[in-house]
C-alpha cells in the first residue's frame, strides 16, 4: 500500500472513508460495512487500518477434537497471522455469536498479536483486560466479559462474517470506534483524492457554521456551495 495512503486512512475515521468510497465510486449505495453497535478498547485511540488476517474461534464448550489437534491448529494459527502483507488486521469470527462468551481478546493474546506485526483486531466476539492491552494496538469487538471459557480455534484463513460484514482474506480494513469497512480493491488509487477532496468540500458547511453570526441565510448559501462542490 502507498505509504502516502496510509498515512492519510490513519487520520481519518471510518465514517470519513465510507463517505469518501462513495466519493471515489460516484454514486451512493457503499454498504461493505458492518451493521449494529460494536464496542472500542480506546475509543480515543484512531482507526486501525490493514489487511485481514482471518480465522474462526468457539468458546462456548470444550472442543470436542482431540488435544493435540487444538494445539496443532492453535500453532498454525499463529503462524499465519505472523505472516502475510503487512500492515495486517486479525479479523477473527466467534461462531458462537450471538450467545460468544470467550474473551479471546485480553492481555496476553493482544500482545502477542502486536509482537508478530499485526496493527489490530476486529472481531464479533469477546475483549477483557481493558486498561491493560497494549498500546498501539485497538481492538473493536461486539462485547465485553471476564472469561476466556473453552476458548479455541476452528479455522484459519477462510471467509468470515463479521456484524453482516463478510471478509475474504487480505481484504484492506478500516475500523474505528464506529466500526468496520472493507474498501473496494478497484478505488484504492483513488482513495487518497477522495478524502481530500471530502474534507475540503465539507468545509464549505463546517467553516462557516462554526462562526458567529451564523444563520439560516448563511446556511442557505453554504449548502448551496456544498452541494455544488460535491456533484
Amino acid at each position: 500500500m502507498d505509504t502516502d495512503l496510509l498515512d492519510l486512512l490513519k487520520t481519518v475515521d471510518t465514517p470519513t472513508v465510507c463517505n469518501a468510497i462513495e466519493v471515489a465510486q460516484g454514486r451512493r449505495g457503499f454498504n461493505r460495512f458492518t451493521r449494529g453497535t460494536m464496542l472500542a478498547s480506546d475509543p480515543q485511540g484512531g482507526a486501525m487500518v490493514g489487511y485481514a488476517r482471518t480465522a474462526k474461534i468457539s468458546a462456548l464448550a470444550p472442543p470436542t477434537e482431540p488435544a493435540d489437534v487444538i494445539r496443532t491448529r492453535r500453532m498454525d494459527y499463529y503462524r499465519y497471522m505472523s505472516e502475510g502483507p503487512r500492515p495486517a488486521i486479525t479479523v477473527v469470527e466467534d461462531v458462537d455469536y450471538p450467545n460468544a462468551i470467550g474473551a479471546y481478546w485480553g492481555e496476553i493474546n493482544t500482545t502477542v498479536h502486536k509482537g508478530l506485526g499485526l496493527s489490530g483486531a476486529l472481531t464479533n466476539g469477546v475483549m477483557r483486560d481493558l486498561g491493560d492491552l497494549p498500546d498501539g494496538f485497538p481492538v473493536v469487538a461486539g462485547s465485553i466479559g471476564p472469561s476466556h471459557g473453552y476458548v479455541h480455534v476452528k479455522e484459519i484463513g477462510g471467509p468470515v462474517k463479521i456484524f453482516g460484514l463478510d471478509i475474504h482474506p487480505g481484504e484492506l480494513i478500516h475500523a474505528d470506534r464506529h466500526g468496520a469497512l472493507v474498501v473496494p480493491e478497484d478505488i484504492i488509487p483513488a482513495l487518497g483524492g477522495a478524502i481530500r477532496k471530502l474534507l475540503e468540500t465539507e468545509k464549505l458547511v463546517l467553516a462557516p457554521a462554526r462562526e458567529p453570526g451564523f444563520n439560516f441565510e448563511k446556511f442557505e448559501a453554504a449548502w448551496s456551495a456544498f452541494e455544488k462542490a460535491r456533484t
